[in-house]
């Protein structure tokens, strides 16, 4: 099995990966075990002396002004991790909490956190272990951290709470770690804080998503390929030097994709009368500029990923100097933001996808092709109602786009009035793609069914590999109506695997 060894420093997009979809090992650096060891003794420094200091011998928040005495300090620990795990709403997916409780204990083991080395061990050992906290839907403001989902990460170190087994059973947390032999941890000074102050949900859903629309834009570009072909559309709006002339990265990434695609075709530039195409329609002509914008975006969403992989968020924070400063680093405006973003991008790059999906439905507009691709139309309804699946994915996908980022609600008596709504930001982005997966297998379902349908042209030789890898994968291709919704799931498996990407690059070599 792959393991991941956490350092101070030098995580990344693959690693969280690893740990949250492909159940990798994780171990801890000497490196990492060393400065836990410093910056506790730091934290441990304080603690002993009089003057009080945030989150070492405070209370927190709003009551941060009281300061705790030595002997309810433990207490002071457990109980801000008990009060804060006050998630309400349906469990969040368990990559989702993989990759919450690992980014967390990155942070940790940057050694600006104070925690001691055995509490970072014990989070390396749940995560190894398969145990998953029970982390709601609705508890984080996406400031000062993740907090409840986090703090219900926490509260199942401690032995409290629910926790889902590697059998998939969800048990009392104490009870799974009694049997993998786990110890639950007592919290110490600052140490209940430091493992709930962070923006790792919200991250590690960003990094997730980075990695499922990278294969999605590589999709898209493939299905608008097959949409321009079917249409018998026109190929030179992809000329290199079109796109040079207008340098953005993505378009031109895009634009090169779906020229790869549609080498060697024999059905694009064409019209049912022969007559040559001049232009298409904006869904068939602009694709690479819509595609592309969206390709730039990622790009800069990376960016803030890699920006805040590389961040240790906490408050206070323990400084190289000996410092323990209070901060405002926990705020996930940086990361809310491209989220948001993101899902602005997924809305459009969906849309484009419906309107060329409805272009080869229409007879009016399809250049030849039988009404909503039916094998005898009047009798067969044909695609219609795959439309009309995709037309309410896509009007979903707008909703998803209004920003979360945007708004704010003042909390802990108006001490953090000011908040980034950063996990709420994450959630929709997680659902703005799936549905964007449905919307491309949709256009993929369309676009096959109608290149099969030009007979008497040949269509590209990686069109010829898509139809056949996405018939070998159970998705019928024309004929009378039948049962649509398993030709759609399956269309939806291929696209979300992978599969699709990997039938053409099987052609074409590796997409941009």
């Amino acid at each position: 099995m792959h393991t991941v060894v956490v350092g101070t420093s030098g995580v990344t997009a693959s690693d969280v990966l690893a740990v949250a979809r492909g159940g990798a090992r994780i171990e801890l650096s000497a490196e990492a075990v060393a400065a836990l060891a410093a910056a506790r003794e730091i934290v441990d420094a304080l603690a002993a002396k009089p003057d009080p200091v945030y989150g070492v011998s405070t209370g927190f928040g709003a009551l941060a002004t009281r300061h705790i005495s030595q002997e309810l300090r433990a207490q002071l620990q457990r109980n801000i991790v008990r009060s804060h795990a006050a998630g309400m709403g349906p469990r969040v997916e368990r990559e989702v909490v993989r990759a919450l409780m690992f980014l967390r204990l990155k942070t940790v083991c940057s050694g600006h956190t104070g925690v001691r080395p055995e509490v970072a061990q014990t989070m390396a050992d749940v995560l190894n272990a398969g145990i998953t906290p029970v982390v709601h839907e609705y508890g984080s403001l996406g400031c000062s951290g993740d907090l409840a989902p986090l703090s219900h990460c926490a509260l199942a170190l401690m032995g409290e709470g629910e926790a889902e087994g590697p059998d998939g059973v969800v048990r009392p947390a104490g009870e799974l770690l009694a049997e993998h032999g786990i110890q639950p941890v007592e919290l110490r000074e600052k140490e209940g804080l430091a493992l709930l102050n962070g923006t790792d949900g919200m991250l590690g859903m960003l990094i997730m998503a980075l990695a499922d629309l990278d294969t999605l834009y590589k999709s898209a570009d493939v299905t608008a390929a097959l949409s321009l072909e079917a249409l018998l559309g026109t190929d030179k709006v992809l000329a290199p030097e079109l796109h040079a002339i207008r340098p953005h990265p993505g378009q031109g990434a895009s634009a090169a994709n779906m020229l790869a695609v549609l080498k060697g075709s024999g059905l694009t530039g064409h019209h049912q009368d022969d007559a040559p195409r001049v232009q298409d329609a904006y869904s068939v002509r602009c694709a690479p500029q819509v595609a592309g914008a969206g390709r730039d975006t990622l790009a800069h969403a990376r960016l803030v990923a890699e920006r805040e992989l590389a961040s240790a968020v906490d408050n206070p924070v323990v400084l190289p100097d000996g410092r323990v400063e209070s901060n405002g680093n926990f705020h996930g405006a940086p990361v809310a933001y491209v989220l948001d973003f993101l899902a602005i991008a997924a809305a459009d790059l969906g849309s484009i996808a419906e309107r060329r999906t409805d272009r080869l439905l229409d007879k009016n507009r399809s250049h030849g092709l039988p009404p909503f691709l039916a094998d005898d139309a009047g009798v067969d309804s044909g695609l219609m109602i795959a439309q009309y699946t995709q037309a309410a994915l896509v009007s979903e996908l707008k909703r998803l786009a209004v920003p979360a980022s945007a708004d704010s609600i003042p909390s802990s008596a108006m001490q953090e009035d000011h908040v980034s709504m950063g996990w709420s930001a994450a959630r929709k982005l997680r659902t703005a793609v799936d549905n964007l997966t449905r919307v491309i297998a949709i256009e993929l379902y369309a676009a096959t069914r109608a290149v099969e349908l030009r007979e008497g042209l040949t269509p590209a030789p990686a069109t010829r590999a898509v139809i056949e890898a996405v018939r070998a994968a159970g998705v019928q291709g024309p004929g009378p109506d039948r049962f649509l919704a398993p030709d759609l799931a399956a269309a939806d498996a291929f696209v979300r695997t992978g599969d699709l990407v990997a039938a053409v690059e099987k052609v074409t070599g590796p997409l941009r």
